[in-house]
């Protein structure tokens, strides 16, 4: 089993930047990737951008690139996604995932543990 928590979630200004982060404990060894989603209100959950476990290669949903960075520190095992420019638009819950099969899943059924979520709420 491998368990995610994100954290960093919370009010932001329209503009602001801001860190998420996920702690990922458990069978580290058997992810390939994990990825951030996102699900705003009243909308069904949405791909951000994932990493590859240990090559660190990336890849984001077009409507993110330039103002989302997706990073990995495997020696703490904690992924982040930094989001600059933040909108109002922004305003979700925030999801990290992991996934065995995977190393750059943009599909929902690619992962195959999940965290919590951390609501992000951007006020303009």
């Amino acid at each position: 089993q491998v368990q995610l928590v994100e954290s960093g979630g919370g009010l932001a200004q329209a503009g602001d930047s801001l860190t998420l982060s996920c702690a990922v404990s458990g069978r580290t060894s058997t992810v390939l990737g994990v990825g951030w989603f996102r699900q705003p209100p009243g909308k069904e959950r949405e791909f951000l951008a994932a990493v590859h476990w240990v090559a660190w290669s990336r890849t984001y949903a077009d409507s993110v690139k330039g103002r989302f960075t997706i990073s990995l520190d495997n020696r703490k095992n904690t992924l982040s996604l930094v989001v600059n420019r933040l909108k109002s638009e922004d305003t979700a819950v925030y999801y990290c995932a992991a996934s065995r099969r995977f190393s750059l899943g943009t599909d929902e059924g690619a992962y195959d543990y999940w965290g919590q979520g951390t609501q992000v709420t951007v006020s303009s």
